[in-house]
Formats: C-alpha cells, sequence, structure tokens
C-alpha cells in the first residue's frame, strides 16, 4: 500500500503529455500521407498529360514536383 502510494502506478497520466504523444502520433502519419499524395496526384497529372500529348517525360517531372510541393507543405505546417 505504501509502495503505491510513493510510486507512479497509482497516478493518472498528464493531460499534457497525452496531447504531445497525440500531436506527434499525428505528425507521424500527416508526414508520409503529405509525400506519398503529394508523389501520387501530380505524378498522376503528369501521366495524364503525357497520355494525352503523347510525350514521356511529364510523369517523372510530375512526381518531382509533386514531392516538392509535399516537402513544401511538410517544411510550413511541422517545420517551423
Amino acid at each position: 500500500m505504501v509502495r503505491a502510494a510513493m510510486s507512479k502506478e497509482g497516478r493518472r497520466p498528464d493531460p499534457e503529455s497525452e496531447m504531445d504523444h497525440r500531436a506527434f502520433t499525428n505528425a507521424a502519419w500527416s508526414i508520409p500521407s503529405y509525400l506519398l499524395s503529394g508523389m501520387a496526384v501530380y505524378g498522376g497529372l503528369g501521366w495524364l498529360l503525357d497520355r494525352w500529348l503523347g510525350t514521356s517525360a511529364l510523369l517523372p517531372i510530375g512526381v518531382l514536383v509533386g514531392l516538392a510541393l509535399a516537402l513544401y507543405l511538410v517544411y510550413h505546417r511541422y517545420g517551423r
């Protein structure tokens, strides 16, 4: 009984540390999602333009542009 009162076992978790954990978890899921979706969306637009125009260079350009925009969004949201 004395042992439980002196240790942290009987305490509730700190709400502030729980919020920090949630923010970290949200960022950990959001960052890869931004990167993958940016590459997929702009790569898909590049692929569609390649098919429409009969070229073959717009798919990799679209993927790189999507990656660059996603990196900018991640920096803007989490880097400051």
